[in-house]
């Protein structure tokens, strides 16, 4: 169960990812849609790729300050629909649904909040469909293949340093022919902490989590967007997105958010938004990873809040 505030009427009321939404018909799939407060729509878009929406619902306290915030379950994630084929996860697939999905519930303008990979989609979603975007928020995402790849890179030498007996067995299986989307691949890769490569306190993130959600993380879509191999080259729809040369040419009001103990978003590429999208307002926060909603949400929220206000 996850709570938000309700200004106006001064108390808590709950809101259940599990229970308490909606499914909503979106280019032929039914998706399902939690909304959380009351006031200017902003849409959420979960990392991964194949991620579900209850890891964003830490930024539930934006509620408090007159906006709605929409989370749903992307096609193929959490309680929405799946693909009868892996072939129909795409990225352009991904950034049509949010068109869909604002059309669905009768939106004029919205604010589109992505995190991680759901930033890619934003940024996909606001080069092709600008004229119903009020706000643009990317929250410690990639801009380019060149992004992805360098994620790929650092968090493999980071496990190498720092766990070197996992990565002595993982080397010994791809020796053999082992990819990325092999169970054992992957089985190997998750002996590492989540912490270790998304925090800059990896206690923030110990003991996460309550009752478990459907399909909170399809792997068989990760590795047909990422690639086969895609945890150390990548391939597919992530080994060819490049909005680099695109940004400069937003119009609406754009905030991009960094952290800077980020190893998967890491700082040395994050700091190139600045110079691809001269006019966004860019925030690096300096004591969060890849999540600083859960790390410094006491200022992450007002950053956010006041860009909103605009």
């Amino acid at each position: 169960m996850l709570w938000f505030f309700t200004a106006a009427l001064g108390q808590i009321k709950p809101v259940d990812s599990r229970t308490d939404g909606k499914y909503v018909k979106v280019n032929g799939a039914n998706l399902w849609v939690v909304t959380v407060g009351e006031g200017d729509p902003v849409i959420f878009i979960a990392g991964g790729p194949g991620g579900a929406h209850p890891g964003l619902r830490s930024f539930d306290k934006l509620a408090e300050n007159h906006h709605q915030l929409i989370y749903f379950d992307a096609f193929g994630r959490g309680k929405s629909d799946t693909a009868k084929n892996v072939t129909e996860y795409t990225l352009q697939r991904d950034i049509d649904d949010i068109e869909g999905l604002r059309k669905a519930l009768h939106l004029d303008k919205i604010t589109v909040l992505g995190h991680s990979y759901g930033g890619v989609v934003a940024q996909g979603y606001a080069l092709q469909y600008s004229r119903h975007l009020s706000h643009l928020i990317l929250a410690n995402t990639f801009h380019s293949f060149v992004m992805w790849q360098e994620n790929d890179d650092n968090s493999n030498h980071e496990i190498k340093e720092n766990y070197p007996e996992v990565w002595q067995e993982l080397m010994a299986y791809r020796e053999k022919g082992g990819i990325s989307s092999d169970a054992k691949h992957q089985d190997i890769y998750g002996r590492v902490p989540y912490g270790f490569l998304y925090a800059y306190n990896p206690a923030r993130f110990e003991g996460r989590g309550s009752k478990p959600y459907p399909n909170p993380m399809n792997t068989k879509l990760y590795y047909q967007m990422v690639g086969k191999d895609g945890d150390f080259i990548v391939g597919s729809d992530i080994g060819t997105f490049d909005y680099r040369k695109e940004l400069k040419n937003l119009k609406m009001p754009v905030l991009i958010i960094g952290g800077r103990y980020d190893r998967v978003a890491v700082p040395s590429m994050m700091v190139k938004f600045k110079e691809y999208c001269p006019q966004a307002t860019f925030v690096m926060f300096e004591k969060s990873g890849h999540n600083p909603q859960v790390e410094e949400p006491e200022k992450e929220f007002p950053v956010i809040n006041s860009f909103l206000a605009k």
